[in-house]
Order: structure tokens, then sequence, then C-alpha cells
């Protein structure tokens, strides 16, 4: 492991004590709200501030009363997988008046507070800021008016906002992703692969209606998802005659064989004039035209409710750490901020200039320069739109250009969620630029018994819902069946390779990188795309898969924490997988508010686990009621799962009994999450659109010889960018042994799931976002999009 940086600065210098800080929830709700008023509340007593609720949003501050009430450690457990907000969110005139602001700052004053944690949308956060500007006027009259003694006015000279963006529609600039987004589009994913099965029973076609009065993140992400076969949003409105054009290309799907067709329409759709499109306008227009049996079906409140996702509890935890960390580092002359998420890493943004960005997208729309509005969306958002027209509108034959290259792709390694989305998006992107596209069986051991043949846009219909790999996949490696590999690749006449797979495609690529020095097959692109779930591969934050199977872990602690309601005090020990990869544990415990994960990458001997033992039974004898103890499976040898239950059980005695589970294979099962569907998408789309360049770059005198490092790729995500990086510099960072990374960023969200958990550790905030700038359009490599 790598040592660590001396230089870092902890965060024992930042010092909460004397300091109030409160946290309310805002507008319309979010799940995952109570995931960052849980890590403000955690992390502000952590610190050593008083922390407050304001219930019911607002009103609250405005009315007093109960309605601020001082937090403890345990007013917020089991909070974390509740959906909506526990706090109450209300929508209040009186706080838009001036006579409201000023009863709000009486409220806070009276308290002490100075600090406040904002979660709503830009509604919500542009008040915040108002009341911050007003804020000494608003304690000059209050000492005019008798209210507070004058010395007050020097006291809490100052309030300081930081605000988190809670909206399922996504539609604040300045961050990928805000809280409740990715939840939102679990339960439209759920919904539309419930509705695929009836529509192909009937040979249907559905209209569904997605939230997003002002913004089409929704319908667009979900229709990348599940494949859909027309989408309508308010940003890019269909060109005049949209109508025909719709009713050619399901009528043109029908004739392919497909039994069934989505039609995915946000709430607040327009035509070119302005005038708005409805769900029942286009099921009339489908009825009419082609006379399908259509079925309109409205979602509403549905994507608001439910559980938070994994994603949005992981987020909403790092940004309510984040906001807090902000605010105790926030001087009079900070502007308020805004905590948001640009790739991976967690960034601070002036407040008011997200605002504003995000009012000139309404003011683009407003005057028909719907361009400029998809770009002020952000460039994920701009990559989306594109990615969905380059997949969903097949170009006829005599449009598409002629490469005359044969383009492989094929699955490596263990099967996870997403491979068949980036095939499908391989193939389809592959056909766009003008190759052939072939698919490989069997990963390469198929490719050597010659298990090859072309795969047409239509094959890969309906694939991204799908689990597992269709193609199916081995772990057997090329190195022992080069020389009848190469012979398959002359037979096909395979001039470039997509291999999408965990640390085993990667070894692959590094054999075939050998090999080039015997074979002249293989100096040709190649590129490979990262799919595991144990999230192992390096030169990669994330891989295709890793969210789907932390869903499953994330679902099932939430039941198994449930059975335990009622019954006496229990901690659970449940086995994930990962190989020695600590992903997983780690993440995973993250988002289940678990009290310990036991990895390889830390080590732990019997003294840690006795000290776990002693905080869990300390806990246990106030209020909370279950502990959850993580473990991955290769994490110690000799402290087994057995072992651990065990000593748990044996320690705990007269406190709290203790169960264990092992979750086995079902972390690998399932539908791919929307996440991993996007994700699987759009960088297979990328990793095409390379490999399409690299063939007119190494194309000479009548064939392809590529045979140097760049031609020869992992297509990663880094931080903020998505990445090509040549195999062979990939080596000196990798483990081989454990067939993990040297280094992992997601080691540095260890002490935060340890705080969450009431231990004393020290937290890196060398990490923590810095304030930056909006900027229109972020440099080109780093659509990392990774949040979709």
């Amino acid at each position: 492991m790598a040592q660590p940086d001396t230089k870092k600065i902890f965060f024992e210098n930042l010092s909460g004590a004397g300091k109030a800080i409160a946290v309310l929830t805002s507008g319309g709700d979010a799940q995952g709200m109570n995931a960052a008023v849980r890590a403000v509340v955690r992390m502000g007593l952590y610190v050593g501030a008083k922390v407050y609720f304001i219930r019911e949003g607002y009103q609250g501050m405005v009315d007093g009363g109960e309605n601020i009430k001082e937090a403890t450690w345990e007013s917020v457990s089991s909070m974390l997988q509740v959906g909506g907000t526990v706090i109450g969110s209300a929508r209040c005139k009186e706080f838009r008046s001036h006579e409201g602001r000023l009863k709000a700052a009486h409220n806070l004053v009276q308290r002490g507070i100075t600090n406040l944690c904002v979660i709503g949308g830009d509604g919500s956060l542009t008040g915040a800021n108002l009341f911050r500007e007003e804020w000494s006027g608003l304690l000059n009259e209050l000492v005019e008016q008798g209210a507070i003694e004058a010395e007050s006015v020097q006291k809490y000279s100052a309030l300081h906002i930081v605000g988190m963006v809670g909206s399922i529609d996504n539609d604040f600039c300045g961050t990928d992703m805000t809280i409740g987004t990715d939840s939102a589009l679990h339960r439209i994913i759920e919904v539309v692969d419930a509705i695929m099965t009836t529509a192909q029973s009937h040979q249907r076609t559905f209209v569904l209606e997605v939230m997003g009065r002002h913004c089409g993140y929704l319908a667009l992400v979900s229709a990348l998802a599940c494949g859909a076969d027309w989408v309508l949003i308010p940003e890019m409105p269909p060109e005049d005659g949209w109508e025909d054009k719709m009713c050619q290309k399901l009528s043109a799907t029908r004739s392919r064989g497909t039994r069934l067709n989505i039609i995915i329409v946000a709430e607040g759709a327009i035509d070119r004039h302005g005038k708005p499109i409805t769900s029942s306008y286009v099921k009339d227009l489908v009825v009419k035209c082609l006379g399908f049996d259509t079925r309109v079906t409205i979602l509403g409140h549905v994507q608001r409710g439910g559980t938070p996702s994994a994603f949005d509890r992981i987020l909403a935890s790092r940004m309510g750490v984040e906001a807090v960390l902000a605010l105790l580092e926030t001087t009079a002359n900070t502007p308020a901020c805004v905590v948001s998420l640009s790739g991976n890493q967690s960034v601070r943004l002036p407040l008011m200039e997200c605002v504003q960005m995000t009012q000139e997208v309404q003011k683009a729309m407003d005057q028909k320069c719907f361009e400029e509005a998809v770009k002020l969306r952000g460039r994920s958002f701009e990559n989306n739109l594109k990615t969905y027209k380059l997949l969903a509108h097949r170009k006829p034959e005599s449009e598409l250009p002629v490469s005359n290259f044969n383009v492989a792709v094929l699955n490596v390694g263990a099967p996870a969620a997403g491979m068949n989305a980036a095939v499908r998006s391989a193939v389809r992107v592959g056909i766009s630029e003008g190759h052939k596209m072939f698919a490989v069986s069997d990963g390469f051991e198929g490719f050597y018994k010659g298990q090859i043949k072309e795969i047409k846009w239509a094959d890969v219909g309906g694939w991204t819902g799908q689990g597992g790999s269709l193609l199916g996949t081995k772990r057997t490696l090329p190195a022992k069946h080069v020389d009848k590999i190469a012979e398959q690749m002359r037979k096909h006449n395979i001039n470039a390779l997509l291999v999408i797979g965990g640390f085993e495609a990667l070894e692959c690529l590094l054999q075939l990188y050998d090999a080039r020095a015997t074979f002249e097959e293989f100096c040709i692109p190649m590129c490979m795309l990262p799919a595991t779930i144990s999230n192992n591969v390096p030169g990669t934050d994330l891989s295709i898969g890793a969210d789907t199977a932390l869903n499953a872990i994330v679902e099932t602690c939430d039941r198994i924490k449930q059975s335990a309601s009622g019954t006496k005090r229990r901690v659970f020990i449940i086995e994930t997988m990962g190989g020695y990869c600590g992903y997983l544990a780690t993440v995973g415990g993250l988002a289940a508010g678990a009290d310990a994960a036991y990895i390889y990458e830390e080590s732990f001997d019997i003294r840690d686990l006795q000290a776990n033992v002693e905080h869990l039974t300390e806990k246990m004898k106030t209020s909370i009621q279950r502990g959850l103890v993580l473990r991955n499976e290769n994490s110690n040898e000799n402290y087994t799962t057995d072992f651990i239950y065990q000593l748990y059980t044996e320690e705990g005695k007269g406190v709290f009994d203790c169960r264990k589970n092992v979750l086995g294979h079902m972390q690998q099962g399932g539908a791919p999450s929307p996440f991993d569907r996007n994700f699987g998408t759009k960088i297979s789309a990328k990793a095409m659109q390379w490999i399409s360049k690299k063939l007119v770059e190494t194309f000479r005198q009548g064939r392809v010889f590529a045979n140097s490092e760049d031609t020869c790729c992992l297509l990663g995500m880094r931080r903020r960018a998505l990445i090509f990086q040549p195999v062979v510099s990939l080596k000196d960072e990798t483990d081989f042994i454990h067939r993990i990374p040297k280094e992992q960023w997601w080691l540095k969200l260890r002490p935060l799931m340890k705080i969450l958990a009431k231990y004393k550790t020290s937290y890196d905030v060398s990490d923590s976002g810095q304030l930056e700038h909006v900027v229109h359009n972020r440099p080109k490599e780093s659509d990392a999009s990774v949040a979709m």
C-alpha cells in the first residue's frame, strides 16, 4: 500500500466548538434527503457543534417554537433508508416577505444559530441567499424593536449558508447529479421493465409520462436506460413534422419483428412553437396514424417515493459531511456556496452563480434558443442527448459511411449487470460509423473455437435491461491459444477489438499486446471497458456492474435490519463479494449505515475486533437496537466470517445476540441499475468512436497496422474525466497477486463511514472541495458524467 502523505491536513484542525448549525429541507422532497440530514447532524456533533433540526422547512423557521429542535446522535438513527424527508418540507409564502424573514432571524438568534445547511431546489437556495444578504439589517431591526440585545448584532454578525441540491429533476446547473435523481430513475426503470413484459404480450405501444416540468433529464436518461423508441423533452423540442417521423420509426421497428414500442414524454414537453405535447396527444396520434393498441401510464409522485438508492445515500452522505466542512471553513467574506458533484469529486460552487446559470436555461428555452439550453444544462446532459440519438435512430443504409472495417466485441470474466447495455451501444455505434460488427460468444474461449458471428442493429434490441451477459463470458485467458485466436482473426478479418470485462479483461489485453511481437493480427486497435461488480480494475474509479451490486447489498441489508425490528438488540455480520477488493464492503457499509466493514486493504487484528465489539456494546446500551458489520470475503484468511460471528456472539452476551449472512451470487444477478445501464451505454459509445478514429489513423497501404502502446487502451473514469490509458502503463499501478489497484480512491470514504458510526478517527480534508466557479463548458475530456 502507498504510504500516507504527511502533508495532508486532518480535520482535527477544524473545530465546531461554540458553533450552532441548523439543517432544513425545503421545497419538493427527494429520496436521499434523510441521508444528507443524518450526515450533517452526525458530522456537526462530531466536530463539537450544536446541531438543530428546523422542521417543515422555512415555515418552521418562521414559526419557531418546537419546529427548531436540538438534534442528538440517536435522533437520526434508522433514517438512512427512509425516503422523503422525516423533518418535513413545506412551501412558505411568509418567508418570501420581509416580515417573515424578520421572524425567522429572531428565532435563529434566540438559539445562537448562524450556520444554515439548506437542502432543496434553486428556489429554496435563492431564498437562503437573500436571507443571508439581509441578515445584518434584520438584526438591527430586531434591536430597534427591542426583540434582541444590541450585543447580539456583534455576536451573530454573519449568517453562513451552504446548500445541497435535493431535487429529483436534476435541474440545477453546476452539479452532475442532485440528491434524489438516481432514486427517481430507479422508480421509472422499475415501472418500464414491468410494463415491457405486458406490452410484449399484447403487442402494445406504451406512452409513459415522467416528471420534469422544465427539465427533461429524467425522460432522457430513462429513455437511454430502457432503449425507448422516442423521447420528448422541453430542452430539445422535435422538428416540425415530428409526428410523421415518429410514426415511421414505430412502424419500422414493428416491421423488424419487435412486439412493443415505448415512448417517454417529460411532463413539460413542448413543440418548436411552445405548444405542450401531452401523453394523451401522443397516444391519440399513434392510434390514428398506425392503429396500434396504445396505452398511457403517468408515473406521477411514484417517482418521488420509495427508499433511496445506494448512489443517493452515498452522494447525500458525502455532501452532508462536505457541507459541515464548508461551514467550518467559511468566513464573513465567503459567498454562500452549494456542495455539488463533478465526476467523482465533491466541489463547492458559489450558490448564486449556479442559480443564475439555472435561470439562463429557462430564458434560453423561453427565447426558443434550444441548442443553447442543452449546452447550458451541461456536458453530461448534452452527451446523453447525443448518445440517445446515436442509438435510437437508425440511419438508412444509403446514409451510412462505408468503412470496410470489421470490429469484434466480447465479454471476459464474471458477468456484471450492464454488460449487455455496453454491447448494444457498441454494436449500434459501430454500425452507425459504417463498421461491420461481430459478436464473440464465451469470451476468448469462444474466440479460439470460432464462435464468432456478425451482429446486426436489431439483434441487440431490448438488451439494455437484461442482467448477466447475453454473449456469454468465460475467465479463459488468451495466452495459451494466441495462435488459434490469430487464425480466427485472419479468417474473419477482424480490424479492431472491444473487450468488456473485469480484471481478467485487463490481463487479456496485456497478453494480446505482448503477442503483437509474434502475430501481426494483434496489431490492431484494442480497447477495454471495465465491467465487474468488484470494482477492482486499475485505471478507473468505477466499473460497470458495481452500482447494481451495491444496490443489491444495500437492499438486503435494509431487509435484514428490518427483520430485527421489535426484537431484542441484534448485530448482523454480513459477508460481501469482491475478491481482495473491499469496495463493496466499504461503500455498501456507508450506504447501509454499517458500524464496521472489514477489508483486506486495511489490515485489522484481534484488538481491532475487540474494540469494535466494545463500541457496539456501548451503543447497544443506549437506544440503538440493531448493529451491522460487513466483511469482505477475502479480508483475512484467519478472521473468517464464522470467527467474527462467534467472537461477537460470545463478547456480546447479555447485551445483544448475533446473526450472520453470506450474500453470495445474488450480488451478481438482477437487472442492471439505471446508473450501470447508462454508464455502460455511454462509455461503450465513446470507446467505439475512439476505435473508429484509431482505425483511420492506423490504416496504411490497404490494411490496419497498430503496434504503439496508445492503440491498446483501457477507458476508465478518473476523478472528473473519462480517459483512455495504455494498458501497459497500468502495470505499475497494479497488484497482480491480489488483483487490485495499488491505490484506490474509495479508501478515503472509510473514515467517513466510521465517523457516521460514532468512532473517533482522523478525516483527511485535503481532498475536500475547494470553492470553484461555474463554467459553461468543462474541458473536452472531462465529460465523466459519472452520474449518467
